[in-house]
């Protein structure tokens, strides 16, 4: 009792500026304690390279893009459209088996086959990329004014009906007979009623996410319709953008091979898979001549796989709830 009656002693004998301390608020600690490090695109990235698979073909498009670029320039490479002679006979060197000379072989009249799928490769990736970004850009714009603006709804509405009901292989064999064959004309065709259905699915996903408090909140606030957009509601969406934009590419492509095959697609001057795998296909029964189907069918199979498994795995990758 004696010990606390002199603690009580010793305490009244301090000043009141000693026993007690102003609390100084203090910016620049509670900005740290808010502080996270948290990126959407790198959690994005990590959470995508957990995928091996997705990872190795991601690896292998991009070694079949760089070498598809530079196949021409490299030493040692034939033309893809010149005739090649044999140089015992002096005629075409035609339906020459692979070898060290024609690695792939050559085909009904004499062309390196090596060369020509590389060339096609090149002309498809250039089709489909190209498709796939005019779809997006139109797709996207077309579906967010959809399912966004309630005036543009009806107009929008009509427009989406009357393309959809026009079936895509009509407007595809119309445009070829209409316009000379070549790359623009089916970029043009596919393009016509490619965007239709990213551009449903974006204004199904728009109606689902406008009317939610946070962007009901920013109207009462004053905050303008495309910033709404941009901040709030494309965001979310980022994961079934990049799905539809990869499983685009491989649809165009595909669309290309169709069209060839109907006697509708490129001129036989201009190397591409559609008209390798045509021209591979009247030789299908000829065992000694099936190797020119099956190198472009499998150049074809795993750039059309390659994308739809990257384009999934990124698309899961890219969705907040399988962020760390």
């Amino acid at each position: 009792m004696g010990i606390f009656t002199k603690e009580i002693n010793n305490i009244s004998d301090k000043s009141s500026e000693e026993l007690f301390q102003f609390a100084v608020a203090d910016d620049a600690k509670a900005e740290e304690t808010a502080y996270s490090n948290y990126s959407y695109w790198r959690s994005t990235w990590k959470s995508f390279l957990k995928n091996r698979i997705a990872v190795f073909l991601l690896v292998a498009v991009f070694i079949i893009v760089a070498f598809t670029i530079l196949q021409p320039i490299l030493p040692g490479q034939k033309s893809p459209t010149e005739i090649y002679l044999d140089a015992e006979t002096g005629s075409q060197a035609r339906n020459i088996a692979p070898g060290a000379e024609f690695w792939f072989g050559t085909n009904s009249i004499g062309q390196d086959l090596w060369s020509r799928i590389w060339a096609g490769t090149r002309t498809s990736l250039f089709i489909g990329c190209i498709v796939a970004l005019v779809e997006a850009v139109v797709g996207i714009t077309i579906g967010t004014l959809w399912g966004f603006s309630r005036k543009l709804e009806m107009p929008i509405t009509q427009l989406y009906n009357v393309v959809d009901n026009i079936p895509t292989t009509i407007v595809l064999i119309l445009m070829s007979y209409i316009l000379r064959p070549s790359i623009s004309t089916i970029i043009i065709a596919m393009c016509i009623t490619g965007w239709v259905e990213m551009a449903r699915f974006i204004r199904n996903q728009i109606v689902i996410l406008r009317d939610r408090e946070y962007n009901l909140a920013s109207k009462c606030l004053g905050t303008p319709g495309y910033r709404i957009i941009l901040r709030n509601l494309l965001p979310y969406l980022i994961s079934v953008i990049m799905l539809r934009m990869s499983l685009a590419i491989p649809f165009a492509i595909g669309a290309e091979v169709f069209l060839t095959y109907i006697g509708l697609g490129l001129p036989i001057s201009e190397p591409s898979l559609g008209n390798l795998i045509n021209e591979g296909r009247v030789l299908m029964m000829s065992p000694d001549l099936r190797y020119q189907l099956i190198f472009p069918s499998i150049v074809l199979s795993v750039i059309t796989i390659a994308f739809y498994i990257i384009g999934n795995s990124f698309a899961d990758a890219a969705d907040p709830k399988n962020h760390v």
